[in-house]
């Protein structure tokens, strides 16, 4: 069985079914007695959700709440990438 960091670890491809077939079976042994890593693969899948809606109307403004050094720092880390 795995651990939980070795589940970690395989997390994005367990989602996206890279895994072969035994690597799977092992991470979904190891789901199958650990509630703490149910939640945290939950929560994962929470937060990629969230996560592509919270971009999915690029113009739409940012909230107020935002804090102005994280809506810069973010718009300086997207400039890097293009």
């Amino acid at each position: 069985m795995i651990t939980c960091r070795e589940l970690q670890d395989f997390l994005e491809e367990y989602r996206t079914g890279a895994l072969s077939a035994e690597q799977r079976a092992r991470f979904e042994e190891h789901l199958a007695v650990c509630p703490p890593c149910v939640a945290y693969l939950k929560q994962y899948d929470e937060t990629i959700r969230l996560g592509k809606g919270a971009f999915a109307d690029p113009d739409a403004p940012v909230p107020e709440n935002v804090p102005e050094k994280l809506v810069r720092a973010i718009l300086e880390a997207n400039r890097g990438k293009k």
